[in-house]
């Protein structure tokens, strides 16, 4: 079966949050139809506004009109029923980095959709080989991994599962042509490409921090002027969310072994929920 990008109409997102929602609102820039799905009417509510201020923060800047701006908005529809993504072309999934979850909305998806739909997962780090087991029709799965914030970054990881079908790689990398962006192909191994190399790179810069190498500042201001870096290890981890660096790096370390164990201080920072800019306070206060 070949998937055929130019008759894609609609898109499903599934996970309203910070991918979810940036997912929604690049799609609908591109021209298409988003139905956009969590499982409470505030997570979408909440998304639907994260969508709107940024798309007025392009306005003030000028990077759209207001009426460019109006037509992604209304292409956009928020739901809290999993049913309303049945006519989708391609569902991509956004929701927490949890495998019994993820396994959970693939599962119905693959109940509701026909075979020739893509269902493509936003995951970092999980197996997409093991997401795509508990469907019937694992061949249509794909990892399809933006980067955050999405409107902004250029790049996303294309990851083919143990199943995936060929033309569903080649629909994947058309359809990301379509968004603008540049896509990058990783084998299913844990981290991919990105994450693999990133998350050693972020923990190592907390590690040298906590065993007193050099401030926090110098750390950070080392790495960007030494390595042409646009962020130093500690200011990037606040970025992401220190939560998800430490899944990540403990995803990795389950499998690799002591190379990627997580820094003690990741750890705590964590237990004090410190979580970077998103909580105010990581390695550094935000407002």
């Amino acid at each position: 079966m070949t998937r055929d990008i130019e008759s894609v109409e609609r898109i499903g997102v599934v996970g309203a949050g910070t991918m979810g929602s940036g997912i929604a609102q690049v799609t609908a820039a591109a021209g298409y139809d988003v139905v956009l799905r969590d499982i409470k009417t505030k997570f979408v509510e909440d998304g639907l506004v994260a969508i709107a201020d940024r798309l007025d923060r392009d306005v003030e800047a000028e990077r759209r009109s207001e009426s460019e701006t109006a037509m992604i908005q209304d292409r956009i529809t928020g739901t809290t029923a999993l049913d309303d993504l049945t006519t989708c072309d391609l569902i991509v999934e956004a929701a927490v980095e949890d495998m019994d979850i993820k396994q959970d909305i693939f599962s119905d998806l693959d109940e509701m959709t026909n075979n020739d739909t893509v269902l493509a997962t936003n995951t970092s780090t999980l197996s997409i080989t093991s997401i795509a087991s508990i469907t019937e029709y694992p061949d249509r799965v794909i990892g399809i991994h933006f980067m955050n914030p999405v409107p902004v970054m250029d790049g996303v990881e294309l990851v083919a599962g143990e199943r995936t079908a060929d033309d569903v790689l080649s629909f994947a990398q058309s359809f990301i042509n379509i968004l603008g962006k540049e896509a990058w192909v990783s084998d299913d191994k844990p981290g991919f490409v990105t994450n693999r190399i990133l998350m050693p790179w972020i923990n190592e810069g907390i590690r040298a921090y906590d065993e007193d190498v050099a401030t926090k500042e110098d750390i950070d201001k080392g790495m960007t002027l030494g390595t042409n870096a646009p962020m130093g290890p500690l200011t990037l981890a606040d970025h992401i969310g220190l939560d998800i660096c430490l899944h990540a790096t403990e995803t990795l370390y389950n499998e690799f072994g002591d190379r990627y164990k997580p820094a003690y201080l990741l750890k705590r920072k964590v237990e004090a929920g410190d979580l970077g800019k998103k909580t105010g306070r990581g390695f550094y206060d935000y407002d």
